[in-house]
């Protein structure tokens, strides 16, 4: 190998994991949600917010990751094809899993919604 190509290589490196430091997407936590059968009101009222933030932090994580993905491919030269199809499939793999616990984390507070309204009426 020639000291270009390997310094090449080296500076790929530096500028992938540079980048991963500067975004560092943090995966937001879970919200506790809670029991509608035995919530009062302002502990559903809790929750919603919870909820809505929860959602606006992953919307912010799944930004994140795409300009992560994306500075990290603009840092390599020499991305193969292959390579490439292989980073897009894994970030579609923890875009959709961001996105379906999303959709679980509506839905079980949805239920707890009725839940609370069910035992109120």
């Amino acid at each position: 190998m020639n000291m270009k190509k390997f310094i090449k290589i080296i500076l790929s490196f530096s500028l992938m994991f540079a980048a991963q430091s500067v975004f560092a997407c943090e995966y937001p936590e879970r919200v506790l949600i809670p029991n509608g059968n035995t919530a009062t009101k302002e502990d559903m009222i809790a929750g919603q917010s919870g909820v809505k933030k929860y959602v606006a932090d992953m919307e912010i994580y799944l930004q994140c990751i795409q300009d992560e993905e994306r500075a990290a491919r603009e840092a390599m030269t020499d991305l193969k094809p292959e390579d490439e199809q292989e980073r897009e499939d894994m970030l579609n793999k923890k875009y959709n899993a961001a996105v379906d616990e999303m959709e679980r984390v509506a839905a079980q507070f949805n239920s707890e919604v009725q839940a609370y309204r069910a035992k109120s009426q």
